[in-house]
């Protein structure tokens, strides 16, 4: 995965600080104008502000996601893009030109939106072909260009159709034909799974990856899925309270957050708080609140009695009567079972569940069953008392 972001914020989160100048992004040792840049944004409703000084530069033809829970402030950064909210400070560019005070129809980019917003009473081909009438395109070049999109989308012959006829996944697709029917600079997506069953979204996610990479469009996705996040992004911009707390590949936000919020966040990872015992190089023991010890692996040499949190995924441990390293005895909270994986919650003392998450060696563990729980000193994270990676 290629580096497509590059962030500019005034006090930065770790792995946030962009090293390259403001206003370009690095293509082979060469500069380029993004696709989209933010410049210390804001966006304020009265006195409460949603979105402050966000900083971002999107390479072209790559695919975005801004990540987050509700209330994040992920969808409004998406419609200031579109021009249907309106920026309190700093500026946003597409393709280098400044959009801020562009009228929304003059700005091109094409917006799928969560509800599937057809028209229910035109047919396929006049729901698809909407923009391009708006657009004063030839009628020859509309038919061309709407039976090309319903072909990406795979429902091809669909034109006289009415959406009451079709299901709710081929009625996202035809949204999303309608909005790369007209070759727009930016796609915005916005949570445009949700309304389907989980079937269809697994569909869903392939299809619009494999049209992203078709078109070559650039594309700014917006969820609260960590699954459709971790499996369609280039790049992955973690949200929180209207500020971004990391940015990164996929593989970069989940092994290595940095900060609690993202550990948190993403994948549910535990956090065991514990205090620095002896330190040999960049091997450090902790003392973990539970009462018991383990070792992990520091980017830094830390200091005897500094306090820590050992973040560690669920998929990182391993449980049975062998563990690598890190042994923690515990006592199984509960037990769920998945086919060929389980799932367990697992009390190491003093009232701290671990999760589990790992391949099935042998018999399950039931609740109430102790059993041994450990990790890889070097398959763990650690955060300094301010909840931030220690780097």
């Amino acid at each position: 995965m290629h580096e497509s972001l590059e962030t500019s914020a005034q006090t930065p989160r770790p792995e946030t600080a962009g090293g390259l100048p403001a206003g370009a992004a690095r293509d082979g040792g060469q500069l380029e104008k993004p696709a989209v840049e933010f410049r210390n944004i804001d966006i304020a409703y009265g006195k409460f502000v949603a979105v402050r000084n966000f900083s971002l530069a999107i390479r072209k033809g790559s695919f975005i996601t801004l990540l987050g829970p509700s209330g994040c402030g992920k969808t409004t950064i998406l419609r200031s893009i579109a021009g249907l909210v309106d920026i309190s400070a700093g500026q946003i560019s597409i393709g280098g030109k400044r959009v801020d005070d562009v009228p929304i129809y003059k700005r091109n980019i094409g917006l799928v939106f969560q509800s599937y917003a057809l028209f229910p009473h035109k047919n396929v081909f006049d729901n698809v072909a909407f923009g391009l009438k708006y657009r004063n395109v030839p009628k020859p070049e509309i038919a061309r260009r709407v039976s090309k999109a319903l072909e990406m989308v795979r429902l091809p012959g669909s034109e006289k159709k009415l959406p009451s006829q079709l299901s709710g996944g081929q009625q996202q697709r035809i949204a999303l034909a309608r909005a790369i029917v007209f070759e727009p600079e930016v796609l915005l997506l916005d949570e445009p799974l949700s309304a389907l069953d989980a079937n269809m979204r697994e569909e869903m996610r392939v299809e619009i990856k494999k049209i992203q990479k078709e078109t070559g469009i650039t594309a700014i996705f917006v969820t609260h899925d960590q699954e459709e996040a971790l499996s369609m992004s280039d790049q992955i911009v973690v949200m929180d309270a209207g500020t971004m707390e990391q940015i990164g590949s996929p593989e970069q936000v989940y092994e290595t957050p940095a900060t609690a919020f993202v550990a948190d966040f993403l994948g549910k990872a535990n956090m065991l708080p514990g205090v620095v015992s002896s330190v040999d190089g960049h091997k450090a023991t902790i003392t973990l609140s539970a009462g018991q010890a383990v070792t992990a692996v520091s980017p830094k040499v830390l200091t005897p009695g500094a306090r820590v949190s050992v973040v560690v995924r669920p998929q990182k441990l391993s449980v049975g009567a062998s563990v690598p390293a890190n042994k923690l005895a515990g006592r199984v909270v509960s037990t769920s079972y998945l086919g060929g994986s389980a799932i367990y919650e697992i009390d190491i003392g003093e009232r701290t569940i671990i999760r589990a998450n790992t391949p099935i060696d042998g018999k399950v563990a039931r609740e109430g069953e102790a059993i041994n729980v450990g990790f890889d000193p070097a398959g763990c994270v650690l955060l300094d008392e301010k909840g931030l990676r220690i780097a």
